[in-house]
């Protein structure tokens, strides 16, 4: 069945650039695409080139252009509001792109799952579309439309938070694939760096890095297995993910000093931040925290007795 990840070939690779025609909503319904302009070159910016006045020449050899219009943006966000193009003030100007008809029915259709607020979809929705309904879409264009959904940052940015995959009733289904968040922080990454000042690309890289984080505590999956998982062949992204691992061992470390340091204290959780001037919530998560790590050995060691 086609997953809707599927449909979008991969929400690491930068799709390929939508025609003109078939502009995912921005505007109507509002819901459906308030992501600001600045989206709007999210998987490759680029700006439009002025078309050549009619009888002038073509500067630098470029002869793309020999038939007036403007060269296509590269890959806008599927659901952001149009980017401004410099200097033009035709009347159409800062209006909002016409919605894709068929993700315009599917904000009809089904509200809470294109509507203010992207989910998840689960596998094989495609599939289950069409087969609801067969008179309202066609195959090629239900697929096109999903494909957009799928590869707008707001879809990613709901996989990449670890929400889980919905049906058409807006039920939960299953939860996301480890490897499915994961390539989705590095997919925003890419596009934000894209847009991102020189000098605030450190930032940038150090959110990247908690978020990855955050991703490999959420997934349960061993470290070592996580990083199996989803290594690539890209070195860039790769160190990306092995200062996140580096991060987490130092958190370990760290929980485990102080659970050492609780175990021979003696006294009670709330006795204990108190007396070294914590918050108790803090504490109890901290020690949490280096139970499992202990927990994650004790049961390797038991399956390979096994």
């Amino acid at each position: 069945m086609t997953d809707t990840n599927e449909i979008a070939a991969s929400s690491t690779a930068a799709p390929a650039a939508p025609e003109a025609t078939q502009a995912t909503p921005a505007a109507a319904p509002d819901a459906i695409a308030e992501q600001a302009s600045t989206d709007a070159a999210s998987a490759a910016p680029g700006q439009a080139r002025k078309p050549r006045r009619r009888g002038g020449k073509n500067r630098g050899g470029n002869k793309a252009g020999a038939q007036g219009g403007t060269q296509a943006a590269a890959a806008p966000d599927a659901n952001a509001a149009p980017a401004k193009t410099g200097k033009g003030k035709g009347k159409d100007q800062g209006k909002a792109r016409t919605p894709h008809p068929v993700l315009e029915k599917l904000f009809e259709l089904y509200p809470g799952l294109f509507g203010a607020r992207f989910l998840p979809l689960k596998r094989g929705v495609y599939e289950e579309l069409v087969t609801r309904h067969p008179d309202v879409f066609k195959p090629e264009d239900l697929k096109l439309a999903m494909g957009l959904h799928a590869r707008s940052t707001r879809y990613l940015e709901s996989v990449a938070a670890g929400h889980p995959r919905h049906d058409l009733e807006g039920q939960v289904v299953e939860p996301m694939a480890p490897e499915h968040v994961h390539h989705a922080i590095l997919e925003l990454y890419r596009r934000r760096q894209m847009r991102t000042p020189e000098e605030a690309r450190d930032d940038l890289r150090a959110q990247t890095v908690t978020r990855i984080a955050r991703a490999i505590d959420a997934s349960g999956l061993p470290r070592e297995d996580y990083a199996v998982l989803v290594r690539s062949r890209d070195a860039g992204i790769n160190a990306i993910v092995d200062e996140a691992l580096a991060s987490l061992a130092g958190q370990d470390a760290k929980a485990e000093a102080l659970l050492r340091a609780f175990e021979a204290s003696g006294k009670s959780e709330q006795e204990f931040a108190e007396m070294y001037g914590m918050k108790h919530g803090e504490v109890v998560r901290t020690l949490q925290r280096a139970r499992t790590a202990r927990q994650v050995p004790a049961a390797q060691a038991t399956a390979s007795a096994d």
